[in-house]
C-alpha cells in the first residue's frame, strides 16, 4: 500500500493531504475523497484510509487543520477547538475542502491511478459534516457516505441542499454526540431536496466512533464488527452507484 503526501495552500496557510492506494494494482480505480475525523491526517486515520482503499479504490485524504497538525499529540479540548473552528467557518470549510480535492485529484491523475468518472466522498465524525457541507454546495460526488457523523445539519440554517449524488449515513442509535433527532433532520433535508438517501442505524450498544480503533468510550467506542459491516455497506453502495 502506497501513501503520497500532497501539499496545497489556502489563505496563505500550508496544508498537506495524502493519497492512499495499492500500488500493486495497475487498473484505474474510483476516487474516494475522504474527510477524516478531528485528528486530521495522522497514523490512525491513514489506517482507516488503507482499510477503505484496499485494491478497489484510491483514497484522497483532505487536511483541514494545517500541515503537521495530525503528527503532534493533542488533548481533547484542543481537538474540539480545532474541529469547531472549521465547522463554524463555512466559507473556509468549502474553500479548504475544494482546495484539498483539486490538489489531490490532480496528483492522482498525474499518477494515472484514478477513474475520474467515478468519484465519491466519505467522512468520519466531524469529517462527515465537512463532506456533507461540500456536497450541499454542489461538489461533484456521485455518492457520499458518512460514518457516525458529527454535525450532520447545515451550520448555516437554510443552506440550500444541492447534493448531486446519493447519500448513505451509517450511525449508532445510542450516539450521544449526534443524537437521533439530528439524523432525523438530515433525513428531512435530503427528502425535501429529492436526494436518493439511505440511513443504516445500528442499535445499542452502537455509540459514536465505532469505526475508530482508538475510541474507548463510553460516548465513543470502537466496535470491530460494526466497523466491518459499515465498510461492507459502503462497498455495496459504491458498487451500485459508481
Amino acid at each position: 500500500m502506497a501513501e503520497k503526501k500532497v501539499p496545497y495552500q489556502v489563505g496563505g496557510r500550508q496544508f498537506e493531504g495524502t493519497i492512499v492506494f495499492d500500488d500493486s494494482v495497475a487498473a484505474k480505480r474510483p476516487a474516494i475523497f475522504m474527510q477524516p475525523d478531528w485528528k486530521g491526517v495522522c497514523t490512525d486515520t491513514i489506517g482507516q484510509a488503507r482499510s477503505v482503499a484496499g485494491k478497489d479504490y484510491v483514497v484522497l485524504m483532505a487536511d483541514m487543520f494545517g500541515a503537521g497538525y495530525g503528527a503532534r499529540p493533542k488533548a481533547q479540548d484542543e481537538l474540539r477547538a480545532g474541529m469547531l473552528a472549521v465547522h463554524k467557518d463555512l466559507p473556509f470549510t468549502l474553500s479548504c475542502g475544494a482546495a484539498a480535492y483539486n490538489a489531490l485529484m490532480s496528483e492522482a491523475q498525474q499518477l494515472g491511478i484514478v477513474d475520474t468518472g467515478r468519484k465519491a466522498a466519505i467522512g468520519y465524525c466531524a469529517g462527515g459534516g465537512y463532506a456533507l457541507e461540500q456536497a450541499r454546495a454542489g461538489a461533484d460526488f456521485k455518492a457520499v457516505v458518512v460514518f457516525h457523523v458529527t454535525n450532520p445539519n447545515p451550520v448555516v440554517a437554510g443552506t440550500p441542499c444541492n447534493i448531486k449524488g446519493r447519500v448513505l449515513a451509517i450511525h449508532g442509535r445510542a450516539d450521544p454526540v449526534t443524537p437521533k433527532p439530528m439524523i432525523d433532520a438530515l433525513e428531512d433535508e435530503l427528502t425535501k431536496a429529492k436526494v436518493d438517501w439511505q440511513v443504516m442505524m445500528f442499535g445499542p450498544p452502537a455509540v459514536h466512533s465505532f469505526c475508530d480503533p482508538t475510541a474507548k468510550g463510553p460516548a465513543t467506542q470502537y466496535d470491530e464488527k460494526l466497523c466491518r459491516k459499515s465498510y461492507m455497506l459502503m462497498r455495496d453502495f459504491f458498487t451500485e452507484t459508481l
